[in-house]
């Protein structure tokens, strides 16, 4: 079984380094021949030039883009890429900073003939990040829950059959959020617990900023189900506070608009043409094994 695993990566050659190393010393069945691929984002950093003994490893390619995309639509590059030129039956997608943890791989992998061809998603149950981060990111999943109906508690670690990587090389929503594209088009999706692993080398990425990005950037892709649910709200409160209104009651319906703003902006970026046509903006292929 021909297993693809699918790395975006913007300069942090170190981790994934460290993390190809890890994927390579992993004890799989001999039933599943895994491969790396790499999508550079365009980094303006130069990788490690090493030598690599990667006799666990059937493949090794790196795909350099033109231009910097984001770690979203690089993935989206890379699924149309191996769903068009590569021979494969899953794909596991997983970010190149340790935080989605190697070992892992395996439980994706033990759970494959149970899934009855459904795809399968790594499910937070315990997370690294400091107490205040956590606090905002239960906050980023109920406000997702509670406007767009979706619970998804996952994020790019996941064990994709071809049919799903089909039906999201149809959404135009991949090409803007992974994770919302995936809980659109799917709903048999199998879960298995996973705990977020520590970065191999420096702080995370994910600042407050990027997760208010990220958190809308999903909530977007369901966004006519967004201004049904915020019209209701927007009505029901106003009849609420009717009696008391004031600067301080109105500062919801503020922050509400705001949302509803960004999210209208960062809709913008589903664009299936685009998508389409994303293997134009493949610069090169290295075939490193």
């Amino acid at each position: 079984m021909n297993i693809k695993i699918l790395i975006p990566v913007y300069n942090d050659w170190k981790s994934v380094s460290k993390l190809v190393d890890e994927i390579n010393g992993l004890s799989v069945d001999p039933k599943f021949q895994l491969s790396v691929i790499i999508v550079n984002d365009a980094s303006n950093h130069d990788r490690l030039s090493e030598e690599k003994k990667l006799e666990n490893i059937k493949s090794f390619k790196i795909i350099n883009m033109k231009k910097n995309q984001g770690h979203a639509r690089c993935i989206a590059v890379g699924l149309k890429y191996i769903f068009e030129k590569e021979e494969f039956d899953y794909v596991i997608p997983m970010d190149g900073d340790g935080e989605d943890r190697p070992v892992e791989i395996l439980d994706l992998l033990n759970n494959i003939e149970n899934s009855k061809g459904n795809s399968i998603v790594a499910k937070r149950v315990k997370r690294s990040e400091s107490l205040l981060f956590k606090v905002c990111y239960q906050i980023h999943k109920i406000i997702t829950l509670t406007f767009t109906g979706k619970s998804i508690k996952f994020g790019n670690f996941t064990c994709l059959s071809k049919s799903t990587i089909e039906k999201m090389l149809n959404e135009k929503a991949t090409w803007n959020s992974f994770s919302g594209s995936l809980i659109k088009v799917e709903n048999n999706l199998i879960s298995i617990p996973s705990e977020r692993g520590n970065r191999y080398f420096g702080p995370s990425q994910m600042s407050f900023y990027n997760l208010i990005k990220h958190s809308l950037s999903i909530i977007s892709v369901f966004k006519t189900t967004v201004l049904i649910r915020s019209a209701f709200f927007i009505i029901i409160y106003i009849l609420l506070i009717k009696s008391n209104a004031s600067i301080i009651t109105a500062i919801p319906l503020v922050l509400l608009l705001i949302a509803i703003y960004s999210i209208s902006n960062l809709a913008l970026r589903e664009n299936i043409e685009e998508y389409k046509n994303c293997l134009s903006q493949i610069k090169n292929i290295e075939n490193v094994k």
